[in-house]
């Protein structure tokens, strides 16, 4: 592979990359507001201005430029290199580029820093983005000088709602256009645009229109800065409060990476973040999804009910016991779940083998909207993980028509959500002679369960998901467990306990080395590939 020098360090680059985009693979940052992965390169901030050295006999190119002499006590003509903009200039092999090491470098993104605060509103301690602010962070870094400019800055626009989701703060812009060219590029929905000019410049949404769809969050996500701000999250944290946890989107098949942030002191968590993975979800997530972290609090089941009374983990348990310990072994049914982790649902596959159990079935989430970009249709995170783990499971449907006619009376399921909420449903459900449901949410399922065992949620514990391409992933635990809840597995463990067999595990990394073969086919994707580095901290954004 080809390479260049980078402040004397060889950076290893693809044909068409850009200087900053090399870097970038390389784990270095160049400083830059407009540049993003994903998007197309304006060079409009001059943030990322680098310095090439000139090859061998070649004459570099200079600018005349006016500098203050001390000693003189006046102005001298002096010459400088030209810069370059890091994102458009292209890498070429056993190019010399100097950032950090030239003082030329360093003199103009301090100048950058200056201008672009100038006007800049000093209200850091109320901005959602304060502490993961690049603004705030290049301040320190590359200029770290007062204010000069005392004159009344320019005033402009706040709190402008540009959609259901989004406000916009016109003040705090810099101008970077990532969100005009996110929904131009990536969204295709070029809803924003860029009017006036020099300290006039403002962002603003088409006559008409407003800003909405399925990809608005994102918006909020690329900018550096804290114009762009959600409704979901405004002045509702702290980011330096926060923790952050490795996750999988629960919302669809697809399987975006995220970062759950989640305030330890409450056990609460207030946000998603795309985590970058260019195999999966690249740099992006939806809407749906980014609001997808709400379910670790939302509908939970997070105590044991018999019926509808909340009970003890052990009293539930026995109950279970009573209603299944007389019943042929073979002649319970057992439903798995597509909305649960590949470990608890190979915990549920070991139970249904011991027992016997001459039927499975699987549940989950019914279909809904889906696009090109990134939504799938499939509302389930491990539908492929039930599918290889348990590939005759039957439908749902099957299942409800096996109610009907008799041939099915007592189920152990895993999930309380059903594709549907029909009473029709119900009424098969209502049947059944028992129904013994571990879930982590509320759902047809767990509504007409005689014995309900809470299970935790996606977020407090550690599980791995097989997405649609067959990709496993996992998704790491943030908070604690909610409530009686504990793992889905654990529970099924007890449970088989409860009716006299033992399933030959006892901890998580037991359940693992069985998984190396028990779903052959996954793709396992090492985080050190694709978990891509997040060089600005609080939006995620390269």
């Amino acid at each position: 592979m080809p390479t260049f020098k980078l402040d004397g360090k060889d950076i290893p680059f693809e044909p068409g990359d850009s200087i900053i985009k090399a870097a970038y693979r390389q784990g270095i940052e160049i400083p830059h507001y407009c540049w993003h992965a994903g998007l197309s390169a304006p060079a409009n901030c001059r943030m990322c201005l680098v310095e090439l050295k000139p090859a061998a006999n070649q004459r570099a190119m200079m600018l005349d430029i006016v500098e203050w002499d001390p000693v003189l006590q006046d102005y001298k003509n002096v010459q400088k290199p030209k810069l370059q903009p890091a994102c458009q200039y292209p890498a070429t092999e056993n190019q010399e580029v100097l950032a950090d090491t030239s003082k030329h470098v360093l003199e103009a993104r301090a100048g950058v820093q200056e201008f672009l605060l100038l006007n800049h509103p000093v209200d850091c301690p109320i901005c959602d983005q304060s502490g993961e602010c690049k603004l705030q962070d290049y301040w320190l870094e590359h200029q770290k000088t007062p204010k000069r400019m005392h004159d009344e800055p320019i005033h402009k626009p706040k709190a402008v709602v540009f959609g259901p989701t989004i406000v916009y703060d016109a003040e705090r812009c810099v101008m970077c256009t990532r969100c005009i060219r996110f929904m131009d590029e990536v969204a295709k929905d070029p809803v924003l645009d860029m009017r006036e000019r020099g300290n006039l410049n403002e962002i603003f949404v088409a006559p008409g229109r407003q800003l909405e769809g399925h990809y608005t969050f994102m918006t909020e996500h690329v900018c550096p800065v804290g114009a762009l701000t959600t409704k979901d999250f405004r002045f509702k944290a702290r980011v330096w409060f926060l923790r952050t946890a490795k996750s999988v989107c629960q919302g669809c098949a697809t399987g975006c990476n995220a970062h759950l942030d989640f305030d330890p002191r409450s056990n609460k968590a207030y946000r998603y973040r795309p985590r970058d993975n260019e195999a999966v979800n690249k740099y992006w997530m939806c809407d749906e999804g980014m609001l997808s972290y709400r379910a670790a609090h939302e509908g939970r089941v997070i105590e044991a009910r018999i019926g509808r009374k909340k009970a003890g983990i052990e009293a539930a348990l026995k109950e279970a016991k009573k209603r299944l310990g007389d019943v042929q072994k073979e002649a319970i049914a057992v439903v798995f779940s597509a909305q649960h982790s590949l470990e608890d649902n190979w915990a549920m596959r070991e139970l249904a083998r011991v027992l016997g159990s001459q039927v499975v079935y699987t549940a989950g989430a019914g279909t809904g909207y889906a696009d090109d970009i990134l939504i799938s249709a499939d509302k389930n995170p491990n539908t492929a993980g039930v599918k290889e783990l348990v590939p005759a499971a039957k439908s749902y449907s099957q299942l409800l028509d096996d109610m009907r006619s008799g041939r099915v009376s007592h189920v152990v399921a895993l999930g309380g959500v059903a594709p549907r909420n029909d009473p029709e449903d119900a009424t098969a459900l209502g049947m059944l002679g028992t129904l013994v449901v571990i879930a982590a949410h509320e759902g047809a399922i767990t509504d007409a369960a005689h014995v309900v065992l809470p299970a935790t949620s996606w977020a407090e514990h550690s599980g791995t998901y097989v997405n649609k391409q067959g990709i496993r992933q996992v998704a790491d635990k943030g908070l604690q467990a909610q409530g009686a809840s504990k793992p889905a597995w654990e529970l099924i463990k007890l449970l088989a306990a409860a009716l006299g067999v033992d399933l030959g595990f006892g901890k998580m990394k037991d359940i693992r080395g069985h998984l190396v073969g028990a779903a052959a086919s996954t793709r396992d994707v090492s985080a050190a590939t694709h978990d891509a580095r997040t060089t600005a901290a609080g939006t995620g954004a390269p």
